[in-house]
């Protein structure tokens, strides 16, 4: 992990602020576009950034396209066929073959959202390609979160988006397309914000994202807000919000209300009673479809990113977060996730939750034991 200062971060709330921004930057490109997402899905939000590609194939801009075979296992062949048709490279990272098969391997995936455009700018978040309304039924707009960066961060963005690149390329027996070299990296200075790339694969950066969670957590003497999607966290994480609660530390989660998976919703919940009883706060989001993957601490630790704090992402998936440190950034995103708490969260209180029926309590542990279960499977139950 490596700090750098002197970059400019821009907080983007939702698709309404993010697409704009991600088609103007690919229209204003002219070397090089680069974008990884889990999920691309062919709605008018999603036309509209494959209508912005192509444009910048036509202009000679290399344009490379890498998808999870599994959270874009329904794109379309013929869109492939037309991307590919103009000119546009597009990958699968651990294509879908075998519908019903299920082994390890599986659950490894692309679960990172990252946009390089002519190695100048970059977009880190956790918004896939999809539009902010196409969610369940009866839910408003998503609410998530990407952040636009320029500067010297990229220095480190882009070498692991070309080196997940190459990798996926050579690992697809018959796909040997011309290797392109390097764009040289713009470092220059864009603002005056310090800034870490985290990013957690399967070697030299294992644990990166929840091992700067933890040592912000365990530094944390104030105030600990966190928004996430998807929050199953093991046992050192939960010691250690536990353990800044006891410090006198204010700690506030902010979670799903209404999701698309409720059997892992259940097994969330099976945590409830403990942390209430450890003065820890739970809000949970109803007003739409709550994915942000993102934290402040203490006003000057903030993230932004594609990681959830479950087992999936922590342990297995590739993910990338970013690190913004100082007030300024911390001050905006902290404010957003308070406005959301306000507006669309209701809090979940310790009396309340002890008046739950015995077979709803049932009904979570043995959810939460679900994922235990298949977590032993993987090997790794002892982390939960």
């Amino acid at each position: 992990m490596t700090r750098r200062a002197g970059n400019r971060v821009t907080l983007l709330t939702g698709g309404e602020q993010y697409f704009p921004a991600l088609i103007e930057a690919i229209d204003a490109a002219r070397l090089e576009v680069r974008l990884e997402t889990y999920i691309f899905e062919p709605d008018a939000t999603g036309m509209a950034v494959v209508d912005a590609l192509v444009r910048a194939a036509g202009r000679g801009v290399r344009v490379k396209l890498l998808l999870d075979g599994f959270g874009a296992r329904a794109f379309p062949a013929a869109l492939a066929a037309r991307l590919r048709a103009a000119g546009i490279a597009l990958l699968f990272y651990r294509r879908e073959l075998a519908t019903f098969k299920l082994r390890k391997h599986r659950l490894r995936r692309l679960h990172r959202k990252l946009a390089v455009i002519d190695a100048r700018v970059a977009f880190v978040g956790g918004i896939n390609i999809i539009d902010d309304s196409n969610t369940m039924p009866g839910a408003g707009r998503r609410h998530d979160y990407a952040v636009r960066l320029e500067g010297p961060i990229l220095a480190d963005i882009y070498p692991a988006v070309r080196r997940l690149w190459l990798l996926v390329r050579w690992s697809q027996i018959g796909r040997r397309p011309r290797r392109w070299p390097p764009l040289a990296v713009t470092t220059a200075a864009g603002g005056d914000q310090e800034v870490d790339f985290l990013r957690r694969d399967n070697l030299r950066h294992r644990r990166d994202i929840e091992e700067a969670y933890l040592a912000a957590i365990r530094a944390a003497r104030e105030e600990v807000l966190i928004a996430n999607a998807y929050f199953l966290p093991g046992r050192r994480f939960r010691q250690a919000l536990v353990d800044a609660a006891a410090r006198g530390v204010r700690v506030v989660l902010l979670l799903q209300g209404r999701t698309d998976h409720p059997w892992f919703q259940l097994a969330v919940r099976a945590l409830y009673r403990y942390f209430l009883e450890n003065r820890i706060e739970i809000h949970e989001f109803h007003a739409s479809e709550l994915h942000a993957k993102a934290a402040v601490i203490d006003g000057n630790w903030a993230t932004v990113g594609s990681s959830n704090i479950d087992p999936f992402s922590l342990l297995l998936a590739r993910e990338a977060n970013v690190v913004v440190y100082g007030t300024v950034f911390a001050a905006a995103l902290r404010a957003s996730l308070l406005d959301a708490m306000k507006d669309g969260a209701h809090a979940i209180r310790r009396h309340d939750w002890r008046r739950i029926p015995w077979y709803a309590r049932f009904v979570s542990w043995a959810s939460y034991g679900l994922v235990r279960l298949l977590l032993g499977w993987l090997g790794m139950a002892r982390l939960l």
